[in-house]
């Protein structure tokens, strides 16, 4: 059984979403049937990265949020993370545009490598901070999960894997998808957002007793 998951690196819910599901598939007595694929989802494609700019003022100066919502979204965020083993340090993390990120992730696909991408790129971004626009940074991160230096620099100096990138966008607007992250089990389910981790069990369970 297939589950596709539409996500951004820059989406806190997607981090936690992943962990949800995560721990959902742990428990579903037929996970080593399943299979997760990655897809590229941005939700600000216009974004770039400034060094001296922050989450919280991105969302306050740029996106017109209320200081107090975004103080009060970012503690709920961050007290969720806390619940499901995630640090996230929105006073660090800074904004920028995920698009190579996103390349890398489907290079890591072609090497079996993609949901420990997906891992490491939010690591870096909502726990430690850095640039994941930064292609010297994006070369790091891929080798300490196991891609060779030369297949990342093949990438980075080249426009590979950019159509598959689109073709995840232009997928997701074909199905309707408007927010990350969005789950599509077995291609007929879907599941959208950071939901609890039953939530996500149950679902599986349903999708899987129509198989057999």
């Amino acid at each position: 059984m297939k589950v596709e998951i539409w996500s951004d690196i820059a989406c806190p819910y997607c981090y936690l979403g992943k962990r949800k599901f995560e721990n959902a598939l742990n428990k579903f007595e037929n996970r080593e049937e399943v299979e997760v694929i990655w897809h590229s989802f941005q939700l600000d494609p216009a974004v770039s990265f400034e060094a001296d700019r922050t989450m919280i003022q991105y969302l306050i100066d740029y996106k017109g949020y209320d200081p107090e919502d975004v103080k009060e979204m970012t503690a709920g965020i961050v007290a969720s993370s806390v619940r499901e083993g995630l640090e996230m340090n929105f006073d660090r993390v800074k904004p920028a545009n995920t698009l190579d990120a996103h390349r890398l992730l489907h290079l890591a696909l072609q090497n079996g490598l993609q949901d420990e991408a997906e891992e490491r790129l939010f690591k870096a971004y909502f726990t430690e901070g850095v640039n994941i626009q930064d292609r010297s940074t994006l070369t790091r991160l891929g080798e300490e999960i196991g891609l060779q230096k030369e297949q990342l620099t093949k990438l980075l100096e080249s426009d590979q894997y950019l159509d598959e990138v689109k073709h995840d966008f232009h997928e997701a607007r074909q199905i309707g998808v408007r927010g990350v992250p969005f789950f599509l089990i077995d291609t007929k389910y879907t599941v959208s957002g950071a939901q609890d981790s039953n939530y996500f069990l149950k679902a599986l369970t349903q999708a899987w007793s129509e198989k057999i």
